[in-house]
């Protein structure tokens, strides 16, 4: 059971419930963290709770793919974790010897430590939702997608369901000075997530989720790769638990885990690409790149991006 958010034809943003064969079923709650805490009240599971609402009511008319849709969630805070994959520590490196792996740096201690990375990465109205644009960051000429599973959490540290994030980085301007993280990971667009929460309940392995990351340019697949979480280094748990070590933590936090895809070192985004992740069960999401110069039009229409 998927969890998504569409924008309906009064421009009004509905929570709703996604089966397994794209029924799509209103449901009265307004947001997803409302929906857990409702579950909770009653003692009952989010989708049990669901379940019951779904018997008492009909799937929209309207198809899924024909919904306009929004961020699964408006999330308080998005904070990300880095080095969680051995592909993201050679990528790390590259950046920051210019190639010559002959060193050990600060990424190979922060993979080996027991400590892990966790940054701050982005807040609502910096977020993205499905078919937003992502923005360029006009300072740097090496930007990546960064593809993760990504944790939905209550303010105690619960993993309420799984989404798809994407870490948009500057790969220049952390290879230059890893003092640089927050500028190389933090500006306008620079995260979105989405289309769909999978409620944790319903997954039963979080540790075999499939990840493809493709890249279109004029229309062509430029850039494809493919993951598994069987690959991650840390557990899910393990990073939660750190993020709140002396934290204040919001309901419906989400904290991106880390990517295992990165594209070849001679790519670059550019305006008009294309990207889609796709994570097995939970759905694709798809954005649009665009310039930093069509940024400032963009959000006169909005306060927040994706909302």
């Amino acid at each position: 059971m998927r969890i998504i958010r569409f924008s309906d034809t009064n421009s009004t943003p509905v929570l709703a419930a996604l089966t397994d064969q794209n029924e799509v079923y209103a449901l009265p709650y307004e947001d997803f963290m409302a929906l857990v805490n409702e579950a909770e009240h009653r003692e009952t599971s989010p989708l049990n709770l669901i379940e019951t609402l779904m018997k008492e009511s009909e799937p929209l008319s309207t198809p899924f793919e024909k919904l306009e849709l929004l961020v699964p969630i408006v999330a308080p805070e998005v904070w990300a974790c880095g080095v969680t994959y051995e592909r993201s520590r050679e990528a790390r490196n590259y950046e920051a010897t210019g190639g010559r792996n002959d060193q050990e740096t600060c990424y190979d201690k922060v993979y080996d430590a027991e400590r892990p990375e966790i940054f701050f990465k982005s807040t609502a109205a910096r977020t993205a939702g499905p078919e937003v644009p992502v923005y360029l960051r006009s300072d740097s000429n090496w930007q990546i997608p960064e593809p993760e599973v990504a944790l939905v959490i209550t303010k105690s540290g619960k993993i309420a369901g799984y989404t798809i994030g994407n870490d948009m980085s500057s790969r220049d301007i952390e290879g230059e000075n890893p003092l640089y993280l927050p500028q190389a990971k933090i500006w306008r667009n620079s995260c979105s997530i989405g289309p769909a929460i999978r409620l944790a309940e319903t997954v039963e392995n979080p540790y075999d989720f499939d990840i493809t990351c493709r890249i279109f340019r004029d229309g062509e697949l430029a850039v494809q790769g493919s993951a598994n979480t069987v690959q991650l280094k840390r557990k899910f748990d393990e990073l939660v638990s750190y993020l709140l070590k002396d934290n204040v933590v919001f309901d419906g936090t989400v904290l991106l885990t880390g990517t295992c895809i990165v594209p070849p070192n001679e790519f670059t985004l550019e305006d008009n690409d294309r990207i889609e992740i796709e994570v097995s069960s939970i759905g694709v999401l798809s954005n649009p790149v665009k310039a930093q110069k069509q940024a400032a039009s963009a959000l006169e229409d909005s306060e927040y991006s994706g909302v």
